[in-house]
């Protein structure tokens, strides 16, 4: 297999990400946004932490794809256990799946992992922390070539996941998410000073530069801080204090806050109930933000996770005839009363049969629950009678 030479580049020069680490990018709102600055903002958390532990934990299974179209599952290939169970000594399924999610959404580059072989056949994933691991693309066609330490890595071993755009949304949404900084940054001071509004002293004699120093001084130790919440102010010398009335934007700084979360549920793509804005979330719609989260966050999250999977773990001759599936029946599973009317109505329609129904359920078959029959028109065949036997 044919390998590129890996060339390391000059730090005089750094990329978008290695700019982004060094704060070196500030925002217009005057923050920098880097992955661990992004993470502290409660909504960019939540939002990270639902969208991976969902991918996490949906069933990873693998299936043929027969000559029909249809797929059927194979319980006992290799590389399940690594997915399921153990992706190596010190990390399982659940925890590799989350990670390498978490680390497509928070930097541009993505989340790189190796698949470690011996004879041909997977035995480990290492996902490894990053800046380890490195990637370049053809500027032309953007094929990728992948590094371990400056060695050349074939592509085949890497698995690698990506946001759409090339950018993750972390660095899309950069500035909602410095403006959430600075508003939070803000409270924090605000709240730390008592949460007083500022204000003017004003004395009519006109005092030194000495004299305003000390005065300053006096009035923080004794109105500003944790602790002067209610105290009594003396004014001496003919001061006044004429405090400073909020202005609209800090009367609305509530409404601003909460727009902000709206603003990166917008980034991330996930309804906003589901990262704790509930102001609009009603009994009624819980079931349909449910669905637009798998929809439209979930679903191409999953379908590039599966792929990026199948390409690094299954060989050449098994791509095409098996594929890695992700089981959505968890998030999409509407609730008990729905799924029996559901499932009762596809029964007398003749759509399923009640064993079909049953397996919907994860119930075992009964005998007799292949035949597609009508139960609310047909009636049970009634047993035969037996003849009374003579009497002797």
């Amino acid at each position: 297999m044919k390998l590129w030479p890996f060339t390391r580049k000059s730090l005089a020069t750094p990329s978008e990400d290695l700019s982004a680490i060094f704060g070196v990018m500030p925002t217009i709102a005057g923050a920098s946004v880097t992955p661990l600055e992004a993470l502290k903002v409660p909504a960019v958390s939540a939002a990270v932490r639902t969208i991976s532990e969902a991918c996490a934990t949906l069933d990873v299974k693998l299936v043929e794809i027969l000559a029909d179209g249809t797929e059927a599952d194979v319980p006992d290939h290799p590389i399940l256990p690594l997915l399921r169970d153990r992706a190596n000594d010190w990390t399982s399924g659940f925890e590799l799946i989350r990670d390498m999610v978490i680390d497509a959404l928070l930097t541009d580059i993505g989340a790189l992992a190796w698949v470690n072989r011996v004879g041909g056949r997977p035995v480990e994933i290492i996902h490894y922390r990053r800046g380890m691991m490195a990637v370049e693309f053809d500027q032309g066609t953007g094929e990728p070539r992948y590094s371990l330490n400056s060695v050349p890595l074939p592509s085949s071993d890497v698995i690698h996941l990506r946001e759409p755009f090339g950018r993750c949304p972390v660095t899309l949404a950069r500035e909602a998410i410095a403006a959430a900084i600075v508003m939070e940054r803000h409270a924090a001071r605000l709240f730390g000073r008592g949460a007083r509004p500022s204000g003017v002293l004003s004395f009519p004699k006109g005092m030194g530069d000495e004299a305003v120093r000390k005065a300053r001084a006096a009035w923080r130790a004794t109105h500003e801080g944790q602790d002067a919440g209610g105290a009594t102010a003396i004014l001496y010398d003919g001061a006044e204090f004429q405090p400073l009335t909020l202005a609209s934007t800090d009367a609305q700084f509530l409404e601003n806050r909460k727009f902000q979360i709206t603003e990166i549920a917008r980034a991330f793509n996930i309804p906003a109930p589901m990262i704790g804005d509930l102001e609009r979330a009603t009994w009624g719609n819980a079931e349909q933000k449910a669905k637009e989260f798998l929809s439209y966050c979930l679903e191409p999250r999953l379908k590039a996770l599966e792929g990026a999977l199948g390409r690094a773990l299954l060989t050449e001759d098994e791509r095409g005839r098996f594929a890695i599936r992700f089981d959505r029946d968890d998030i999409s599973r509407a609730d008990l009363a729905t799924r029996a009317t559901t499932i009762n109505s596809l029964i007398a329609s003749q759509v399923l049969n009640p064993n079909e129904g049953r397996g919907w359920l994860g119930m075992e078959p009964r005998p007799g629950g292949d035949e597609f029959r009508n139960p609310n028109i047909t009636a049970a065949a009634e047993p035969p009678q037996q003849e009374p036997s003579n009497a002797e």
